[in-house]
C-alpha cells in the first residue's frame, strides 16, 4: 500500500487537466468525454446504481476461483457476493467513466478479460446496447452471478465465455477485429503483457484499451511502461486507476499523465 502511495504522489505532481494538454484529439477525449457532464447519462447511471445495489444486497456466499493474483482483502475463497461487489467491484467514479468512453467511441465488438460480478460489463452494455460484447471469465460460480445479474437487467448484448484465459482468450481473438478490449482479469506483470500481444493482431487503427489498475503493484507499473512504449502503441493515457492506449498512426507518439 505504501508503494500505492508514493505512485499516487508521483502521479499527482506529473498530471495535467485539459489545460495542459496540446493534442487535439486527446483534448477533445478530456474535455468531451472524461470532464463531461451530460445529463442525458443519469437514467445509465441510475441503472448501473441499481445493478450494484442489486449485488451489494446478495449475502448468497460463492467459492472463487482465482487465477490472477489474489485478493488484498479476502483471506479465502469462500466470499459473500455483497463482499465481492463492495471490495472488488468497479467503483462509482470508474463506472461512470467507462459509460462515457463506451458513449464516446461508440464501439460495436467489445472484448472483456475478466467479468466478475459483471458491473463493468454492464457499464459497457449500458454504454452501447448496440455493441456485441464478449467477457471472459475464469470463474464459474462468478459468471454465473453475472449471468443472472445480466438477465434480471435486461442486458442482451454479453456473451460470457468461462475458463481459464489460456483457453478463452486465444478463441475470441480468432479472425476478430475489436473496437475496444477491456483488461480487468489478472493484475500480474507477465499475464498482462501476455494478454495485450495476444489481442494485437485483433486491433484496428481506431481501436482503445484500458488497462485496470496500473500502479496495483511493481509488476503492474512494469507492464504499464512496456505496453505504453510499445512501438504499435501512439497514445497512451495514464489516469492512475486506468491506462488507456490507441493506435492511430495519424498520431504523433504521446503519454498523457492526466487527472480524471
Amino acid at each position: 500500500m505504501f508503494d500505492q502511495f508514493k505512485s499516487y504522489i508521483s502521479f499527482l505532481i506529473a498530471s495535467t487537466n485539459q489545460h495542459g494538454i496540446h493534442s487535439p484529439f486527446i483534448y477533445d477525449l478530456v474535455t468531451k468525454c472524461f470532464y463531461s457532464n451530460q445529463k442525458i447519462l443519469t437514467q445509465q447511471f441510475n441503472q448501473i446504481h441499481k445493478y450494484q445495489q442489486s449485488l451489494l444486497k446478495n449475502k448468497q456466499t460463492i467459492n472463487v476461483t482465482d487465477f490472477g493474483a489474489g485478493s488484498r482483502v479476502f483471506n479465502s475463497n469462500t466470499r459473500r457476493i455483497s463482499a465481492i461487489a463492495k471490495n472488488a467491484g468497479i467503483s462509482n467514479k470508474r463506472a461512470k467513466l467507462l459509460v462515457k468512453i463506451v458513449q464516446y467511441f461508440n464501439p460495436r465488438n467489445i472484448l472483456e478479460i475478466g467479468t466478475s460480478l459483471g458491473i463493468g460489463t454492464a457499464c459497457l452494455s449500458i454504454g452501447n446496447p448496440k455493441s456485441k460484447i464478449t467477457s471472459l471469465e475464469g470463474c464459474p460460480e462468478t459468471a454465473k452471478i453475472a449471468k443472472e445479474q445480466f438477465n434480471k437487467f435486461h442486458l442482451n448484448n454479453i456473451d460470457i465465455k468461462i475458463g481459464d484465459f489460456k483457453s478463452t482468450l486465444p478463441k475470441a481473438l480468432y479472425n476478430k477485429k475489436y473496437d475496444l478490449i477491456y483488461f480487468d482479469g489478472n493484475h500480474q506483470k507477465e499475464a498482462t503483457i501476455k494478454y495485450f500481444e495476444l489481442c494485437l493482431p485483433s486491433v484496428h487503427n481506431d481501436s482503445v484499451f484500458i488497462f485496470d489498475d496500473i500502479h496495483w503493484s511493481k509488476g503492474m507499473e512494469d507492464a504499464w511502461n512496456y505496453i505504453k512504449d510499445h512501438n504499435k502503441v501512439t497514445v497512451s493515457i495514464d489516469t492512475f486507476q486506468w491506462g488507456i492506449v490507441f493506435f492511430r498512426k495519424e498520431q504523433p507518439k504521446e503519454h498523457f499523465v492526466i487527472r480524471v
